[in-house]
C-alpha cells in the first residue's frame, strides 16, 4: 500500500518542479528553479517529522523526492564552473546546502 502513495506523491511532486522551474526560468537564466525547490523541499520534508509511515511515503519520499532534484543542482553547479562563473556556482552551492538545512530544522521545529 506505501507504494501506492510514494507514486501518488511523485506524480505530484515531479509537474509541481517543472512548473516551478519553468515559471522563474521565464525571469532569470541562473537555477532559481531548482534553488527553490530544493530549499522548498528540504521544508516539506521536515514537516513530515514523526509522521506515520503512509504520511512521510506520501510526502516525504513520494513527492518531495520527485520535486526536489539532486541531479539538476550537481548539473548547474557543474554549468556554472565550466562557464567560469565561480562565485555564482559558490553562492548556489553553499546557499542551497544552508538555506535547505535551515528549512529542515525550521520545519522539525514546527512540528515538534
Amino acid at each position: 500500500m506505501r507504494v501506492l502513495f510514494v507514486i501518488l506523491g511523485a506524480a505530484i511532486g515531479a509537474p509541481a518542479r517543472f512548473v516551478i522551474d519553468q515559471s522563474l526560468r521565464k525571469f532569470s537564466n541562473a537555477p532559481w528553479g531548482t534553488f527553490t525547490v530544493n530549499v522548498l523541499g528540504s521544508f516539506v520534508i521536515g514537516l513530515t517529522w514523526g509522521a506515520t509511515d503512509n504520511i512521510t511515503a506520501l510526502i516525504a519520499v513520494g513527492f518531495a523526492g520527485a520535486f526536489t532534484t539532486w541531479s539538476t543542482f550537481m548539473l548547474d553547479i557543474y554549468l556554472a564552473i565550466q562557464r567560469k562563473s565561480f562565485t555564482a556556482a559558490i553562492i548556489n552551492y553553499i546557499g542551497s546546502l544552508a538555506l535547505g538545512l535551515l528549512a529542515a530544522a525550521l520545519a522539525i521545529n514546527l512540528v515538534s
